[in-house]
């Protein structure tokens, strides 16, 4: 189980823009993906832990979680993205 960090491509970014805008102050929290979720990072720094591996991302990145994902979110600065839950 891996989670994809990239740049999005321009369609991508277009149509991420259209979708809810969720934010979180620096913490640290463990959370799980009972879906696939897909976000566009506005502003801000956050590293993921899950099991062995850790993943950092930032703005400008398109992340995609799997669904099963068991993590744990250290949000270094005040992070902002574009979210999608793909159907």
């Amino acid at each position: 189980m891996e989670i994809l960090v990239r740049k999005p491509t321009e369609k991508e970014a277009a149509e991420m823009k259209s979708n809810l805008v969720w934010t979180c102050e620096v913490s640290e929290f463990d959370w799980y993906y009972d879906k696939e979720e897909i976000c566009l990072i506005i502003e801000g720094e956050v590293t993921i832990k899950y099991g062995s591996k850790s993943v950092s991302f930032a703005e400008g990145d398109y992340v995609v979680f799997p669904k099963g994902l068991l993590c744990v979110w250290n949000v270094k600065s005040r992070v902002r993205w574009f979210w999608l839950l793909p159907h």
